[in-house]
C-alpha cells in the first residue's frame, strides 16, 4: 500500500492525471471515501489522464457512463446499487476493453474483479486529502510504485 497526499483540488486532479496515463485497457480502479472527498475531482484526473476532453461528473443517478479517449472509459457510481441482486453486466467493463473506475464498491464488492486497484480517499482538511492505493496484482503494483515518483 503506498499513501500520497494531495494538499489542494488542484493537486487531487494533478494525481488522477498521472493515474489515467499509466491505465491501461481491462484496468479496474476503485474509489472509496465520503460524500465531497474528492473522488469526481480525481476521476476528472483519470479521464484527463487517458485524454478525454468532454465533462465527466458523477454518474449517480445514470450508474455508469461511458467517455472515449485512448480507449473506451467506464465510470461507475455504484451508491444505489445497495441489495440489487441481479447481474448488470458490469463484467463486460471490468474485463473488456475499457478503463473502469468504480465509486462506492462496497454496494457490489461481489462483482469486482480480483485485480485492481483499491483507492480510498481520506478527508484531513478543508484541501487536504490522503489518498491510500492498495494494488491487487502486479501490474497495479508497478502502476503504484510509478505514482510514488
Amino acid at each position: 500500500m503506498i499513501q500520497l497526499k494531495c494538499r489542494h483540488i488542484d493537486e487531487t486532479h494533478a494525481l488522477g492525471m498521472r493515474l489515467g496515463e499509466c491505465l491501461q485497457p481491462g484496468m479496474v480502479c476503485t474509489l472509496t471515501g465520503d460524500l465531497g472527498v474528492g473522488k469526481t475531482t480525481f476521476t476528472k484526473g483519470i479521464g484527463a489522464g487517458l485524454g478525454i476532453n468532454r465533462t465527466i461528473n458523477s454518474p449517480t443517478f445514470t450508474i455508469v457512463k461511458q467517455y472515449q479517449g485512448r480507449c473506451p472509459f467506464i465510470h461507475i457510481d455504484a451508491y444505489r446499487m445497495e441489495n440489487v441482486e441481479e447481474d448488470l453486466g458490469f463484467d463486460e467493463y471490468f474485463y473488456g476493453e475499457y478503463v473502469t473506475v468504480v465509486e462506492w464498491p462496497e454496494m457490489i464488492q461481489d462483482q469486482l474483479p480480483k485485480e485492481r486497484l483499491d483507492i480510498t480517499i481520506l478527508h484531513l482538511s478543508d484541501h487536504v486529502r490522503t489518498f491510500l492505493f492498495a494494488p491487487k496484482g502486479k501490474q497495479y503494483e508497478r502502476i503504484c510504485e510509478g505514482l510514488k515518483g
